[in-house]
């Protein structure tokens, strides 16, 4: 288990240094899902942060977020590719700076593009930042096991693991549709929509 968060402007003003601050603070928000390392890529329109729980290869070469060299773009992961090491048969003419199944899941991305995904078996959420198409690619698994949730506030989106990092002063409105439907009908993740009106849940 790791926590991820970032945020992206949604138009090409730099991101908003207010709730840049207040999506860091995932830091110690999320420090419970990742505690053996915390970092953060930057620049103008978007960052990523990464609460990482070592697992698969525990060397820093495995540390989120993680940049490819040749490309330029960035991820920041949580969850588990089963089928990681199967996949390196398809990817025999990369180089690999670590052997952890992020990297494979960056490369898979950088090689296939979104197809990447029919590739994967296994339970995720991530985000990547790619620079040549300034773009934002987010996705989790098939059955949803993983967290991904997110908000759009003004021009800017933001997404966590959780949803305490995006409970900033204005965002603590409850959703009492699907807090009725929970406690009648005992019914949560059949819908994007999550107990507060402006949070959702990618799906």
């Amino acid at each position: 288990m790791c926590g991820i968060a970032g945020i992206i402007s949604l138009n090409n003003n730099q991101i908003n240094t207010k709730l840049f601050e207040a999506i860091k603070k995932t830091k110690n928000l999320q420090n419970h899902r990742g505690p053996d390392n915390f970092d953060y890529f930057q620049n103008d329109k978007v960052a990523l942060f990464s609460n990482r729980l070592n697992i698969i290869d525990l060397s820093s070469n495995a540390n989120m977020p993680m940049i490819d060299k040749n490309t330029g773009c960035v991820i920041v992961f949580n969850g588990e590719v089963y089928n990681f090491k199967e996949l390196y048969s398809d990817l025999k003419d990369v180089h690999f700076e670590s052997k952890s199944d992020t990297e494979v899941v960056l490369k898979s991305y950088i090689k296939w593009g979104v197809n990447c995904l029919k590739k994967f078996n296994g339970m995720f959420a991530f985000a990547i930042w790619d620079p040549r198409k300034n773009k934002l690619f987010c996705a989790r698994d098939r059955m949803g096991i993983k967290p991904f949730f997110y908000r759009k506030i003004n021009n800017t989106f933001v997404f966590a693991s959780e949803i305490k990092p995006l409970l900033l002063n204005n965002s603590n409105n409850s959703n009492d549709k699907i807090i009725y439907n929970y406690l009648m009908n005992g019914v949560y993740d059949h819908s994007k929509e999550t107990f507060f009106k402006d949070i959702y849940q990618l799906t």
